[in-house]
């Protein structure tokens, strides 16, 4: 048995994860750490800690883990560059999956938007358009970000300085290397994704839609009992995955 302690246990991933799990049999919830709880209590009984909680408690999280030698699975989103440099930091002393987005679906996404940037080359224009259910705190989606990040590298750019965050007002025409991004919020929507490449005569659209939080947590957690079995070092699910 692999033995998981959830953080955020009580957030709408937290809530999915502790349904899916008893369909896991080589899986054992030994810990549900939320808000005003103290993980240092159950971190020794864990062999892999999965992480839902809140980007300013990401860090922490890890540091504890590493402490305890306990392997760790991220999935909260919305981390600046230093909390993001905190947590991997912990990667030199334990296996740990860092991921933006758990399904398995998202991470073929991301897979055939890779491919499709290659053989389409850099003549068609790029845009990313994501939905989310009105209470999500963070945009752009960490999904959205991975996306972009990953048409930039193709392009051999830096996703700083070719981003586009919407557009308001007289912004000029759209510039080749630009990679529009574009966030919406609305409703109980769980996460959709649309990769645009466009040309003059032709668009492609790569497109990925969720309807249930338990495609993430099914993800979370094959990439738990994926990650215990690893040396220290930084993972993402398409480690996890086999796609690279």
């Amino acid at each position: 048995m692999t033995k998981v302690v959830i953080t955020g246990s009580k957030g709408r991933m937290g809530c999915a994860l502790l349904a899916c799990a008893p369909q896991h049999r080589e899986i054992e919830v030994v810990g549900q750490i939320d808000e005003g709880d103290d993980l240092r209590a159950v971190v020794e009984r864990a062999d892999v800690v999965i992480d839902f909680s809140s980007h300013s408690a990401t860090a922490s999280i890890a540091e504890l883990c590493s402490s305890h030698g306990k392997a760790l699975v991220v999935g909260t989103t919305g981390h600046d560059d230093a909390e993001k440099s905190r947590i991997t930091h912990h990667a030199s002393r334990i296996p740990m999956v860092l991921s933006s987005n758990y399904s398995t679906g998202v991470n073929t996404l991301f897979w055939l938007t890779r491919k499709a940037a290659e053989i389409l080359g850099p003549g068609y224009d790029l845009e990313v358009v994501e939905m989310h259910h009105r209470l999500k705190k963070d945009a752009p989606s960490g999904t959205a970000k991975s996306l972009a990040e990953i048409l930039a590298a193709v392009r051999k750019k830096s996703l700083d300085r070719v981003a586009r965050h919407g557009r308001e007002g007289i912004v000029g025409e759209r510039t080749a290397e630009e990679i529009g991004i574009h966030s919406m919020r609305g409703g109980d929507v769980v996460g959709d994704h649309t990769v645009v490449f466009a040309t003059a005569g032709e668009r492609v659209e790569l497109t990925h839609k969720a309807s249930s939080r338990e495609t993430f947590a099914h993800g979370a957690l094959r990439a738990a009992l994926w990650v215990v079995r690893q040396k220290p070092g930084l993972y993402d699910m398409q480690d996890v995955l086999g796609l690279k």
